[in-house]
């Protein structure tokens, strides 16, 4: 999603849980939202390069999936006092998937190393462009 309606961390978690339901890669949006959110609260995956990595290991989801949105401006993620977050991937993974999602994290963490493409991305200006810039992000085998 090149441009985020919502502005705090609970919004953007439902409207990106929206998103992949509406896909069908979430086969029901409040298991996704309800799990993702309470992570967050947990522990806050938001990053001072401006990224952020709520997610969700459910029974319901068969295939690991995100969902990228970025806000036209930073939002303070979590609590007051948090990182200012740009950048948003939600991510939905398989119950038994472990070792998929640890492989994805460390890949998207890469990124997050790498202001070019970041920076790429906040200027992207559509969703197919946001795309093409998370192409060139070097995936971690495992």
């Amino acid at each position: 999603m090149p441009e985020l309606r919502e502005r705090d961390t609970a919004g953007v978690i439902g409207e990106l849980s929206q998103m992949l339901q509406r896909q069908g890669w979430v086969p029901d949006v409040l298991p996704l939202y309800h799990t993702a959110l309470n992570q967050e609260l947990l522990n806050n995956s938001g990053l001072a390069c401006g990224l952020a990595f709520p997610h969700a290991r459910l029974t319901g989801v068969k295939q690991l999936q995100f969902a990228l949105g970025r806000a036209p401006f930073p939002i303070t993620w979590g609590a007051k006092g948090a990182w200012p977050v740009q950048l948003v991937f939600l991510i939905a993974v398989p119950a038994t998937d472990a070792a998929g999602y640890l492989h994805l994290l460390a890949s998207l963490s890469r990124l997050g190393q790498t202001t070019g493409l970041i920076n790429e991305l906040r200027h992207a200006p559509d969703a197919a462009s946001m795309f093409g810039v998370l192409e060139k992000v070097s995936l971690r085998q495992g």
